[in-house]
């Protein structure tokens, strides 16, 4: 498996572009499964889980092929196979989102119950009841949820837990149900409106995307569009850090800075000055970092995905910093590698304590999840000597090259080939 080899101390500073946002792309891919016409989808990053995820709708008998440039092309009019088998839906969560789209067009579904990474349980309940609550028959059977339905009809469904992705299964169900459908406690997520423009393009009738309650009035077909995937919003947050732990000037452009708010005041609060404008944020720190305390929270408030990066500068900070994690229940494991490093952590529950230190020291340690093993990559390069980062597969899935973009803000870091697993 490969490993970025990291040699710490140096300062970054440049521009670097946002990529397209995993998160808006998997949904926005799966949404391909509700037409027979085709999609034209642009700004798709080149990511692991963008390819699983492609491989999972070519098993079905979808046409998409990616055309370059980060673009790519979906046709389901030869759906022949509602399946998503183990062996693909095994390595990502994100599959289950062909679900309900299955279902509202081919009137069955038969989906491994997802794998993904270890940090937590993410239940499907949320999906499955929501699902029955518009007319579907549903089975757990040898691992798979069996889903059948003649046309969904149209339901109020309340979830008890705000959900990324069970608020876009069930808007995509919905828009070719019979009727109205009414989503509260809708996750209200940058992700969310997006599936929801790019449904509308193809003739959904959608409202209140981005509010905690979303109306779908049901339609007899959807057409094909033509849809540009929004920016990465934890790539660019990532990038901010590294701007701010080195100690350095970093632009992200691209991007959308309204979908930061939560991480770009942060920011400031540890001491950085962050310029703002229309369609880039650039952060600059020049002292050491004040520690902050986050506590992590649904959109619009700190997002999950960015706990471990503002733990990383916690960690080299001056003060101390509690961490809250609110959303999942085993999001911590890249605090045990940041002591590894040499970081000051205490973990108590769902809370992180770390006392910041002067200095950290290079250390092998070893990717945990997609997201927060970017923290890793953060604490390198700052620690003095050299951190070796493995497993990097799971950063693979979430960031699209990011090797390449640290080397291009000045960052000492390589992939190293490992042996074939």
């Amino acid at each position: 498996m490969d490993k970025f080899r990291i040699t710490g101390g140096r300062r970054l500073e440049g521009e670097v572009r946002a990529s397209g946002a995993k998160n808006a792309a998997l949904p926005i891919l799966a949404a391909g499964l509700l037409t027979d016409r085709p999609l034209t989808l642009r700004n798709i990053p080149d990511l692991h889980d963008v390819t699983t995820m492609l491989r999972l709708l070519e098993r079905m008998g979808v046409a998409a092929a990616a055309a370059g440039d980060g673009e790519v092309r979906v046709d389901a009019s030869g759906l022949t196979e509602p399946v998503a088998p183990y062996e693909l839906v095994k390595t990502m969560r994100a599959s289950i989102l062909v679900l309900g789209p299955l279902l509202a067009r081919h009137g069955e579904a038969r989906v491994s119950l997802p794998g993904g990474c270890a940090i937590g349980a993410r239940p499907v309940n949320l999906h499955v009841s929501g699902l029955e609550a518009m007319g579907a028959r549903i089975a757990i059977e040898g691992g798979y949820i069996h889903a059948t339905a003649g046309r969904l009809t149209g339901a109020r469904i309340v979830q008890d837990t705000v959900s990324v992705t069970g608020t876009e299964n069930l808007m995509m169900a919905a828009t070719l149900a019979r009727g109205r459908t009414v989503i509260e406690n809708a996750a209200r997520e940058p992700e969310v409106v997006d599936l929801a423009a790019c449904l509308t393009a193809m003739g959904a009738r959608i409202t209140g995307a981005g509010t905690d309650t979303v109306v779908v009035e049901g339609c007899e077909r959807l057409g094909g569009c033509e849809h540009t995937v929004l920016p990465d919003r934890i790539e660019t947050g990532t990038f901010l850090v590294a701007g701010a732990i080195t100690r350095g000037r970093v632009r992200v452009t691209g991007t959308e800075p309204g979908h930061l708010d939560a991480v770009i005041a942060k920011l400031r609060e540890a001491g950085a000055r962050v310029d703002v404008g229309a369609d880039w944020v650039e952060v600059t720190m020049k002292e050491r970092p004040r520690a902050v305390d986050v506590r992590t929270a649904p959109h619009p408030g700190f997002p999950t995905d960015m706990q471990a990066q503002l733990a990383a500068l916690d960690a080299v900070s001056d003060g101390v910093g509690t961490i809250i994690e609110t959303i999942f229940e085993n999001r911590f494991m890249h605090m045990l590698e940041l002591r590894r490093l040499g970081a000051d952590v205490r973990i108590e529950g769902h809370t992180a304590v770390i006392h910041g230190m002067p200095r950290l020291s290079g250390a092998p340690v070893m990717a945990t999840d997609l997201r927060a093993s970017a923290s890793l990559v953060l604490a390198g390069l700052v620690a003095e000597g050299t951190t070796d980062v493995q497993r990097i597969y799971h950063i693979d899935r979430g960031y699209e090259h990011i090797e390449e973009k640290m080397r291009g803000l000045g960052a000492d870091i390589r992939r190293m080939p490992g042996p074939a697993t």
